[in-house]
């Protein structure tokens, strides 16, 4: 009985551990709170009340449309075509990058861009699929 316990107790532990070894498992910001997190970032702009909702609008946009394509290619079934997500991606970049150019000044566009935007995105892991390279 002692060591149905003790074996038992080990494998918990074993599960545990590899659980929370995988990282990253924690739920998905939703619109409103990636979009209050760029908000926050570009405080430092004291964009008027008219710039700010013209901000918070255009990120709203992105993000729900890039939320519903990723919505769309996992939900196609098979594997998702990286280029294609890709191109896609970088389309709502570019129409998003176009608001926003006629909402700040090139200063804060510049700013945006070089230092914000990057700083925004999720950090990869060394592990395969975390961008770092895996085993080859």
């Amino acid at each position: 009985m002692k060591k149905q316990i003790v074996f038992l107790l080990s494998a918990l532990v074993l599960g545990f551990t590899t659980v929370s070894a995988q990282g990253g498992g924690g739920p998905r910001k939703t619109v409103p709170e990636r979009v209050k997190e760029v908000m926050d970032r570009l405080a430092e702009f004291n964009l008027d009340k008219d710039k700010t909702t013209k901000t918070e609008e255009a990120f709203t946009i992105f993000y729900t449309d890039a939320q519903k394509m990723m919505e769309e290619m996992r939900g196609g079934g098979g594997q998702p075509n990286r280029d294609e997500i890709r191109q896609k991606r970088q389309k709502l970049v570019d129409d998003r990058d176009v608001k926003l150019k006629a909402i700040f000044t090139e200063e804060q566009y510049n700013k945006w861009k070089n230092e914000i935007e990057p700083s925004m995105r999720p950090a990869r892991g060394n592990g395969p699929g975390g961008g770092g390279g895996g085993q080859q």
